[in-house]
């Protein structure tokens, strides 16, 4: 007996038969595929890098047909806000002429004259009562028998310099303000933040006013020695910005200014080094803005005084510090006085020749950088200070008045 009875054999033909329509079936939508899939790939479906028709084609749509071909020159709008910023600020950025008297005293009586011995930049930062007054360097007009700013239309007007300081490298002008058409915005350069945009704008080399170079803030608080009389010995610290903006030779007085437009530095020639690219530094416009008030008003800085000519204890041989000054062990650094003015306060509180001071008021004094610091930007004149020294091995103090610097 079979697997199968008549009754089946008679069924699977008929199952065999019903098997052709599906197999057709399949092999049609296959065909059908297969003839639409080019279209597809071509289509917007997919990306078109994924295509090898290197034609394009052609869009529907009003935007799509304003799209440019790959090979079309593409507009681009140049403004910005940088550019805008400095068409705003640049007319209140000025040269500065430094004229000097050549020659000796009977050359000069007939008449010589007169030579410009340097130029740097300026800005304008007030203008009241017809007058207009420009921050600059102190190093830019130092020496300067006459001083002529040049604004940005070229039009050269005489100035007055109504006070500069050494330290501060900052300097006051005044001048007619007839032709002066605008002055800067004040910023502040409490906030600003390393890596935000910054702007400086001057008068390099003395012949491009105007002249504009973009970078970044690089450091807020950058602490950088100063040799005033070129002895080899750092005589103060400036406290600046430092910038990759390039600050070239007659930038010095310039704006450093934010991308708001606002004044946040005064550019500083004088503390670069030649030998550095990328670096420049500028004096933060809260440092500044005192010092300027003063310089206005007064003509001068009016700083705390001792009356006394002192020197860096780390100057001196370590074995002088045993054998001449009698220093104890514990001593690390200090200030030795090399003379002591007469009827000075210091004079007055009994402080001699080679005592070491080693602190103010409790705080250390390493250095005079450090004694410089604590008098110019923590004291006032009129306030009292006690002073740590030694003298030949023992520890004493002076107590005295601080008085006006002359």
């Amino acid at each position: 007996m079979g697997y199968f009875d008549d009754d089946d054999r008679q069924e699977r033909p008929k199952k065999r038969r019903r098997i052709w329509p599906v197999l057709a079936g399949i092999i049609i939508g296959i065909a059908i595929a297969l003839i639409a899939l080019p279209g597809v790939l071509q289509s917007d479906i997919l990306p078109e890098a994924w295509t090898n028709d290197k034609e394009t084609t052609k869009e529907t749509t009003d935007s799509d047909n304003a799209r440019p071909e790959s090979s079309d020159f593409v507009s681009v709008n140049v403004s910005s806000q940088i550019t805008e910023v400095v068409d705003a600020v640049t007319p209140a950025v000025v040269g500065v002429i430094n004229i000097q008297r050549q020659g000796d005293f009977w050359q000069q009586q007939e008449g010589q004259k007169q030579t410009e011995a340097g130029s740097g930049s300026g800005v304008i930062y007030k203008k009241t009562d017809g007058q207009a007054y420009v921050i600059t360097n102190h190093h830019v007009i130092e020496g300067a028998d006459t001083v002529e700013v040049v604004l940005s239309d070229d039009k050269r007007v005489e100035a007055e310099i109504l006070g500069s300081d050494l330290f501060s490298d900052l300097a006051v002008l005044r001048m007619n303000g007839d032709k002066v058409k605008q002055t800067i915005d004040m910023g502040t350069s409490e906030n600003i933040k390393v890596g935000e945009p910054a702007i400086a704008i001057g008068n390099p080399l003395g012949m491009f006013l105007g002249s504009v170079t973009q970078g970044v803030i690089s450091g807020t608080q950058r602490t950088i020695p100063q040799d005033f009389n070129q002895d080899g010995r750092s005589d103060w610290q400036a406290e600046v910005i430092q910038t990759d903006a390039a600050i070239n030779p007659g930038n010095s007085g310039g704006a450093l200014i934010n991308i708001d437009g606002k004044l946040i530095g005064i550019n500083s020639m004088k503390i670069n080094q030649e030998a550095v690219e990328g670096i420049g530094f500028a004096i933060p416009i809260d440092t500044a803005r005192p010092i300027v008030n003063e310089l206005e008003k007064t003509g001068e800085v009016t700083r705390p005084y001792m009356g006394v000519e002192i020197y860096s204890l780390e100057e001196v041989p370590q074995t002088e510090w045993e054998n001449t000054l009698n220093l104890p062990g514990e001593v690390e650094g200090g200030v030795y006085v090399w003379t002591v003015e007469s009827g000075s306060p210091a004079d007055q509180a009994g402080i001699k020749r080679l005592d070491v001071i080693t602190e103010v008021d409790g705080t250390q004094v390493m250095n005079m950088i450090d004694l410089r610091k604590i008098l110019y930007q923590e004291k006032e004149v009129g306030d009292s200070i006690t002073v740590t020294y030694y003298r030949d091995g023992e520890k004493q103090e002076a107590t005295f008045e601080l008085v006006e610097q002359r």
